[in-house]
């Protein structure tokens, strides 16, 4: 277990991924649903030219597309890539179907009891679901699961193996310096996952004092020894929404389905939003703040729910 020392964790966010994202290692990210998709780690994560990675998720909207399409990633093991609001991942499907990246498919469900085995410190999980699914068949060709039988009852079941992921990354309305990391609106699987995974990367909307975290201590996500860095980074979800702070930018992702149809326009897209972009100021130039953040934000002030 990692263990670090109170002031150690507040860092940019170009080093958290220079020193915790290793090539080779796996990441669980996106894990929100679409809701919180940290975007800005995803970018750097392309900006740094990271590699050989695995991606752990559920649904993970363009975030994992945008990665396999710029070379970052060698296997994926999550239940869509893609776009929510458009629907096709064109980066993915072209490595998939040119055998470039691989792709161990499970449900949204099963990921998320995968983490949660992991999280719980257990070598695997029993449930009912996939029973009858070529998933089920896929996950035990890749031995990650077997069919078994419940000792008390005979009936059948599922064991799936826990996935612990190397590193989560996930974004959030604020966190502390120590590590104390607070989400609300849909959190998906990010308990599990960050539970799960050996350290946690934290974006935040704000970086607060600990009396502001004790304010609402049932918002933390997870224990703050597992975090390894905590990084301000001001709509660190975008074009994605973060509940109380600001909504989805549906134009950004259709623009970004529209581009990414072809090799060509996916290069164009990713030079004007991520390599050409040298901080996040400069990224916030490109899109229309008051169009997308929500009028009665209240930051450091309690809970806000709602986009």
């Amino acid at each position: 277990m990692l263990l670090f020392r109170v002031g150690e964790k507040v860092t940019s966010l170009q080093n958290a991924v220079a020193t915790f994202i290793r090539d080779g290692c796996s990441v669980a990210m996106c894990l929100g649903l679409e809701h919180a998709v940290p975007f800005a780690a995803s970018h750097e994560i392309i900006r740094q030219g990271k590699n050989d990675l695995t991606l752990i998720g559920p649904i993970s909207d363009t975030a994992f597309d945008q990665l396999v399409g710029a070379g970052c990633v060698s296997k994926v093991m999550a239940a869509w890539v893609g776009n929510v609001s458009h629907g096709m991942g064109y980066c993915f499907s072209r490595a998939y179907a040119e055998r470039l990246v691989k792709m161990v498919d499970y449900s949204n469900l099963s990921i998320a009891l995968a983490l949660q085995a992991a999280s719980l410190g257990i070598p695997y999980i029993p449930s009912k679901t996939l029973i009858g699914s070529d998933i089920l068949d896929g996950l035990v060709a890749e031995g990650l699961a077997k069919l078994s039988e419940c000792p008390f009852t005979g009936e059948k079941l599922v064991l799936l193996k826990a996935v612990k992921p190397d590193i989560a990354v996930v974004h959030v309305q604020r966190c502390d310096d120590r590590g104390y990391a607070q989400m609300w609106g849909s959190l998906g699987i990010v308990r599990e996952a960050c539970q799960a995974a050996d350290k946690v990367i934290v974006t935040a909307e704000e970086v607060v004092d600990h009396e502001t975290i004790t304010l609402d201590p049932n918002s933390v996500i997870c224990p703050p020894y597992k975090v390894a860095a905590v990084c301000q980074v001001r709509y660190g979800a975008h074009p994605s929404p973060l509940a109380g702070y600001y909504n989805r930018d549906h134009g950004c992702f259709r623009e970004y389905y529209e581009m990414s149809r072809t090799r060509e326009g996916f290069r164009k897209w990713i030079e004007k939003w991520i390599v050409n972009v040298r901080s996040r100021d400069d990224y916030l130039k490109l899109i229309d703040l008051q169009a997308i953040t929500i009028a009665k934000r209240l930051e450091s002030r309690g809970r806000m729910y709602g986009y």
